[in-house]
């Protein structure tokens, strides 16, 4: 199994997740870029829309939802959100590709299986989930607030981690955001701080973790060199080996 993101930020989000081998098989998590714009990536990282076998989306907010009603119609990938978020998100379901996703239900796909798992964060219904394909395991963990004994449960034995780091603390308090964006970002129900992501590094840590991503980085109140700073103390690591999906070019190829 391999992964890359295709981007990571406010500004959009995209995380193709590829099972090889006899069984082959690519999801694509989120699409929240135009259409063209995740055309050009799908076809920078060597995968074509008709090879897509599925799309999963996480929760409704814009930047993970993007082009997902044109994408799954113009080449007819089934669609998989929970009920929520298909409510939310105002998902038209006239080609009959919406499939629904529930919290710790696995969905079976050729080579992967997914486990979606519930997260908070202000929207409907949303699920962040970890992929499979027998011999190694990926978490994928963007968009909530705070971690819960449910979601480290469901992140146990993973070998590689996309992990949202998306503000520093200090420079959140400090930024020319509003006192009710503050709140909301910094919230329970917002995103994930720097050390709030390194505490959960922490706490799923285990030999055969592999690769750490960090992710869904605020351009305005984080850097990558914070974000690695922390995590990297969390796996008593260097900076340097912490990878950082960016907003322009995600991240290379992983391989678990």
């Amino acid at each position: 199994m391999r992964f890359r993101s295709l981007g990571s930020g406010s500004s959009g989000n995209a995380t193709l997740v590829q099972s090889i081998g006899r069984d082959a098989c690519n999801v694509l998590i989120d699409c929240g870029f135009g259409l063209k714009q995740l055309l050009q990536r799908l076809e920078q990282s060597g995968v074509l829309p008709d090879d897509l076998d599925a799309i999963f989306i996480t929760h409704e907010h814009g930047d993970h939802t993007g082009c997902v009603q044109v994408l799954s119609t113009r080449y007819n990938i089934p669609v998989w959100m929970s009920a929520g978020t298909a409510a939310a998100s105002g998902y038209l379901n006239v080609s009959g590709l919406l499939r629904q996703a529930s919290d710790g239900e696995v969905i079976a796909m050729k080579g992967l299986q997914l486990c979606p798992f519930t997260v908070p964060h202000d929207a409907r219904e949303p699920l962040q989930l970890t992929c499979t394909d027998g011999a190694a395991k990926l978490g994928i963990l963007t968009d909530l607030g705070h971690a819960t004994a449910h979601l480290l449960d469901h992140l146990q034995g993973c070998h590689a981690l996309i992990l949202e780091c998306n503000h520093d603390t200090d420079l959140l308090a400090a930024s020319i955001y509003p006192p009710f964006l503050k709140q909301r970002v910094g919230g329970h129900l917002g995103h994930l701080a720097n050390s709030q992501a390194a505490g959960i590094l922490g706490a799923v840590l285990h030999s055969s973790l592999k690769h750490v991503v960090a992710a869904h980085l605020s351009q305005q109140n984080n850097s990558p060199e914070l974000a690695k700073t922390s995590l990297a103390q969390a796996l008593s690591c260097k900076a340097d080996d912490i990878i950082v999906a960016s907003q322009n070019d995600g991240c290379p190829w992983l391989s678990t």
